[in-house]
């Protein structure tokens, strides 16, 4: 919807739809299909004789006859799907001399009713497609903008602008339309048959192929919209209404200040699509979203498939020659490989509580761990006998070195967060050599940071961190007792914030 046209033409009725249900349907159908095959050929302006002889030609309307033919012609100029005008020219009989006659021509709304209707005639499923170049134009157009050291010429900037808002509904309508088609019904009924496994591994890469496309050029879209004086963007329209205001129009008109404004509206459309806002996330991260789910879904639906194929099918004789291989193991060792090529891992019990870490490295192992010791109940079903005891567990040992242990976590806690807040702004360089609790505490920040479109995060200290990207991407090593890690040399300011 025109968010500029008049509110009455919004809600107003159409009668130049009024064909595609009256009684005489098909009459009026042809007779505008055949207006709108002659306005592709440049022949704009036909006589009721003209038009006779095609309807009669295609042997659908039986009985039909000039006289008819003009009735029809009036009925669709009454409803304003056709425009006539008086035919001057030499009347070539009496009866036309004393006839008024007229030639037709079709309206605007007309054309692009018969335009929709063709369209809709071939219409097959939801088609789109997913293309990864559509982004890599948008972002090479983009980069044509910002790196331009001179005034675009309304001629150059009104081609930009139309290849620009052109590659951007492609990604959009293709896009939808096709991972619409992935939910379709056809679609729904294709993935549960065997078929689809030699079709499963050309989608899958299909897909992905676009997710790294959309991975690889969208944050560069976003970063040259973020990072860009908007005064850029400002000259640019202001270049691209001109090359609007040079392009003569006999029909509506708008001043410099509404074509302005719409070129402002469309403008902010693109870079909310691809950046967002403060309070919703970007349209692009929605696509990236669905795209992978609708891999997900691909996979999920093939191993489906493969599952049933295994169903019912008797495993006997390779379950006796996998007994006779291990039967023939000599070593405790070669025998706990077979199991885990052969059977995997079990299933695992998963327990509620966080384990306690001696250390964050991630090169861990698990079996290098003290083990954790959790008290597991009955699972039996023989009931305990009625009116039995039970002893009082005494916790108050745990309880008290639990305390112990959550004091001393907060005061370390304090301590960090005491020595951040003493510095107040810092870059990640000037850190010194920090504990593994340093760490933890300081990737949460971050992480809440890098999470926020401000870069800003409160923490439940009541302290405001704020991040700042580093000048030309530098990055920095932070030593650690336990190791070292690398990452972006951000500037980081934290203060406390006065409660209201």
């Amino acid at each position: 919807m025109n968010p500029n046209a008049p509110v009455d033409a919004r809600i107003r009725a159409v009668p130049e739809t009024k064909y595609l249900n009256a009684d005489n349907v098909a009459r009026y159908r042809l007779i505008m299909r055949f207006f709108y095959d002659n306005y592709r050929k440049l022949k704009y302006w036909l006589k009721p004789e003209e038009v006779f002889e095609a309807v009669s030609a295609t042997g659908l309307v039986s009985e039909y006859t000039l006289e008819l033919c003009r009735q029809d012609l009036e009925v669709l100029t009454e409803w304003k799907n056709l425009a006539k005008r008086h035919d001057g020219g030499r009347a070539a009989t009496i009866e036309e001399y004393l006839r008024k006659r007229f030639r037709y021509q079709m309206t605007r709304y007309a054309v692009e009713i018969e335009r929709m209707l063709e369209a809709l005639e071939n219409l097959q499923g939801y088609g789109g497609s997913l293309e990864p170049t559509l982004l890599e134009r948008l972002a090479g157009y983009l980069r044509t903008v910002v790196e331009r050291d001179t005034a675009f010429t309304p001629d150059e900037a009104g081609r930009l602008w139309r290849d620009i808002q052109e590659a951007f509904r492609n990604l959009q309508e293709n896009a939808s339309d096709y991972l619409a088609s992935l939910h379709s019904g056809r679609a729904e009924e294709l993935m549960v048959t065997e078929q689809f496994l030699p079709f499963k591994d050309r989608l899958t890469h299909y897909l992905q192929n676009f997710m790294v496309g959309l991975q690889k050029y969208a944050p560069q879209i976003e970063g040259i919209l973020r990072r860009t004086d908007p005064d850029r963007w400002e000259q640019f329209l202001h270049a691209v209404v001109q090359a609007d205001l040079l392009m003569p129009s006999l029909e509506e008109s708008f001043t410099e200040e509404e074509q302005l404004c719409r070129r402002r509206e469309e403008w902010a459309v693109f870079v909310q699509w691809f950046t967002g806002t403060d309070r919703e996330e970007s349209d692009v991260a929605d696509l990236e979203r669905e795209t992978k789910n609708a891999i997900a879904r691909v996979v999920r639906m093939a191993v489906a498939i493969q599952e049933r194929r295994r169903v019912g099918l008797s495993r006997r004789q390779e379950l006796d020659d996998l007994g006779q291989w291990f039967f023939r193991i000599d070593s405790r060792a070669e025998a706990d490989k077979l199991a885990a090529y052969a059977f995997g891992l079990f299933r695992a019990h998963h327990f509620q509580g966080e384990p306690q870490r001696i250390s964050d490295a991630g090169d861990l192992s698990m079996w290098d761990q003290p083990p954790q010791v959790r008290a597991l109940g009955s699972r039996s079903r023989a009931r305990r006998r009625a009116g039995s005891a039970e002893p009082v567990r005494d916790t108050r040992r745990e309880q008290a070195e639990t305390r112990a242990l959550v004091l001393a976590r907060k005061a370390a806690e304090s301590e960090v967060v005491a020595r951040f807040l003493e510095l107040g702004e810092f870059d990640l360089s000037e850190l010194d050599r920090l504990t593994p609790f340093h760490r933890q505490v300081l990737l949460q920040w971050l992480s809440r940071c890098l999470s926020n479109v401000s870069r800003t995060a409160h923490t439940p200290e009541g302290l405001e961190v704020h991040i700042s990207d580093p000048p030309d991407r530098r990055r920095t090593v932070l030593q650690f007792e336990d190791g070292e890690m690398s990452l972006p040399d951000f500037h980081v300011r934290v203060r406390e914030v006065t409660a209201r």
